[in-house]
């Protein structure tokens, strides 16, 4: 696709948005599910109707976008909605899978212009270069190559015109407000929105995710169980960003492993994207299948850290606070703590029984002490309530303020729930939880 054909004009653009959000709003998908219950047992049901027609669109449209709406499709990938017959459900899911690692790709002429660009001749920097991308994303395509000094290394290339494409769509708020609350109603919200906007135009600046990156892999260096590729740092510029190559394969392989390789991954990632959060106050908030692999050598490979947000101390308290006393069945402590934190207005009227069943309902999974297995449909359920608590006796819920900080941090927890659904690994997540709940001592994978 060339890149006059990279649709970046507002009115095109939101035009496109627009005929997007209109026929999904036109097929009425409701929403009815069941909760991670506060008993022995956790259950989760999406009851969705729609055609495959709508995923075909969605990929259509805003793979062809790129920019801010086809990281939309991405975020809508990861979930298992019921949203067409079972029969076609699969085929549902390939689709929006596209938009993950398998988008359209971007000419090599016109990416090479950009890594010369910026570098210089290719044969001065490399001394291969594979002109087939290994990943397509949202934002870039990622190429293959090996520098004059035989080390493999992986080339994030901007696409050209992605920047002016996603200013484009972010100057489209009114039709992005609509085509989010599609699919994540709570989008709708102008802090919310602005929040999301802000860390999609972040994504955009290589240099700060190389520094990104650079932090995180000099903190995973020489883990057992862990990779995290170091960036080249003379290598790394406003479009490029060049970093060490994993061996490995993918997240789709994972999910053919047997259960006990699948459960041992499973803790990694919850241990990557969740315990490393509230220990170190920082975190990827875009965990979804394509940044995870599982190298050559066994450890788990941890990739893209353009979507990295921090979090300060006392919000991270808050999240404790909150866990502790759901865990320990204390509702009015947690009708408390929203209310001081201006998460429950003064004249909610959210009951404090409604604050307890909707942190088990959306955490449930880090507070159920016993095993259980993440399975797609847990996952799914817990995103939509947390982001759409519409359901039956739940539809106060809906009156939660959450505070901007803590929108990504959600996003990273919900979105690592339901790439693990994935490959439904089996585990007592409570047993890890306590690790950062409670400050427990964390056991070696």
């Amino acid at each position: 696709m060339a890149d006059k054909d990279l649709p970046g004009g507002r009115i095109i653009r939101g035009t496109r948005i627009g005929r997007l959000a209109a026929g999904q709003v036109a097929r009425g998908v409701g929403t009815r599910l069941a909760m991670v219950g506060r008993t022995e047992q956790a259950r989760a049901t999406l009851r969705r109707r729609s055609s495959l027609q709508a995923a075909q669109q969605i990929v259509t449209v805003l793979g062809s976008m790129k920019g801010a709406a086809m990281k939309l499709g991405q975020m809508a990938s990861v979930l298992d909605l019921d949203l067409i017959p079972e029969e076609h459900r699969e085929m549902f899911r390939t689709k929006l899978a596209e938009l993950c690692d398998r988008a359209p790709r971007h000419p090599f002429a016109e990416m090479r212009a950009v890594v010369e660009g910026d570098l210089g001749p290719i044969r001065e920097v490399f001394a291969e270069f594979d002109d087939v991308p290994v990943a397509a994303a949202s934002i870039g395509q990622v190429y293959r190559a090996r520098l004059h000094d035989g080390r493999v290394v992986a080339v994030k290339v901007k696409y050209p015109g992605v920047d002016r494409a996603i200013q484009a769509d972010l100057g489209n708020l009114q039709f992005l407000r609509r085509l989010w609350k599609t699919f994540l109603p709570s989008a709708g919200d102008s802090d919310v929105l602005q929040e999301v906007c802000d860390s999609i135009t972040a994504e955009l600046d290589y240099r700060r995710e190389a520094a990104n990156q650079r932090r995180v892999a000099s903190r995973y260096r020489g883990h057992p169980s862990i990779v995290v590729p170091d960036t080249i740092a003379s290598l790394c510029t406003d479009n490029v960003l060049v970093t060490e190559f994993v061996e490995g394969v993918s997240f789709q392989h994972i999910r053919q492993l047997p259960e006990a390789d699948r459960a041992r991954i499973g803790e990694l990632v919850y241990r990557f994207y969740i315990t490393g959060m509230f220990r170190d106050g920082e975190y990827c908030a875009d965990p979804h299948p394509g940044n995870i692999l599982l190298a050559d050598d066994g450890r788990v490979g941890f990739v893209d850290f353009g979507l990295y947000r921090t979090i300060e101390p006392a919000a991270l308290e808050t999240e404790r606070q909150v866990l502790r006393a759901a865990a320990q069945h204390r509702p009015e402590e947690i009708h408390r703590i929203w209310t001081e934190r201006g998460i429950l207005g003064p004249d909610s009227p959210v009951t404090a029984e409604d604050c307890l069943e909707y942190v088990w309902a959306a955490s449930g999974w880090h507070l159920f002490d016993d095993e259980l297995t993440i399975t797609p449909e847990i996952a799914t359920s817990a995103v939509v309530l947390a982001t759409d608590p519409r359901a039956g006796e739940h539809r106060e819920v809906r009156r939660l303020i959450l505070p901007s900080e803590h929108v990504f941090s959600r996003r990273a927890e919900l979105f690592t729930l339901t790439a693990l659904g994935q490959i439904e690994p089996t585990a007592n997540w409570h047993a890890l939880a306590r690790e950062w709940l409670y400050d427990q001592p964390a056991r070696q994978v």
